[in-house]
């Protein structure tokens, strides 16, 4: 595609929707693709904003078309990103931003190779187990045994944080937001997007390439300054 396909996902409770909206408003030029799903809406959710809400007859009649660029089924429930949703960000030669699941995210980074995946990792167990706690019993399904299952499923998504090429912790917002978004301005100055640089804040003050690189899940097994993430890492199971 002419623009940069970048994909943020982490498991459900993460925080990465949070970090996306904050991102999309600090950097231009990132057209941002709306998942479908067959969940119901949370909260203040509205059609075609934070998602285009289908039923499951809908949801399988897009899949049978072949109109999904991935598409999974995350706790009962369908999530999919529109193929429509590349087409059109490939004819403006703008970036593509995709906010989703792992399941899915590891669809599109075997079929993309140039992709950039970005995962999203949770400061603690402690903290993943009460968002998750919290969003079941905003979905009305604040059953144990759903939760636990959840939280299962978290774990073993953890796991798949090495077939990503970034990982950024979600612990400090605002920190968590600048590592973002500096991975997606150096991958720009890497493959020789000058203009986009400019739909932009100012660079971070520690300087773009060595925040982005700070992000590379390649140094965070062998960094002496991701040692303490390392931990955190350790906490869920992960090696």
């Amino acid at each position: 595609m002419a623009g940069i396909l970048f994909i943020v996902s982490a498991p459900s409770g993460s925080g990465k929707s949070t970090l996306v909206s904050h991102l999309r408003q600090q950097v231009g030029a990132l057209e941002f693709s709306i998942s479908w799903t067959t969940r119901a809406p949370r909260g203040g959710e509205q059609q075609d904003r934070e998602y285009h809400f289908a039923t499951r007859a809908e949801f399988e009649q897009h899949i049978a078309e072949g109109g999904f660029l991935e598409w999974a089924s995350v706790y009962d429930n369908y999530y999919g990103t529109s193929l429509q949703a590349l087409r059109d960000a490939e004819s403006r030669g703008n970036d593509l931003l995709l906010d989703i699941d792992v399941q899915g995210a590891l669809q599109v980074i075997e079929k993309f190779k140039e992709s950039v995946s970005i995962f999203i990792i949770p400061p603690s167990p402690g903290v993943l187990e009460s968002r998750l706690r919290q969003r079941s019993a905003a979905e009305n399904m604040a059953v144990e045994e759903i939760i636990q299952r959840r939280l299962r499923q978290a774990k073993s998504e953890m796991g798949e944080i090495w077939k990503y090429k970034y990982a950024v912790l979600n612990d400090v917002l605002d920190e968590a937001v600048e590592k973002l978004r500096s991975v997606v301005l150096a991958e720009r100055r890497r493959r020789g997007q000058p203009e986009k640089l400019l739909q932009a804040i100012a660079e971070p003050a520690a300087g773009l390439e060595p925040l982005a690189e700070s992000c590379l899940t390649a140094s965070l097994r062998s960094s002496q300054s991701a040692a303490g993430l390392r931990e955190i890492l350790q906490t869920f199971g992960v090696s």
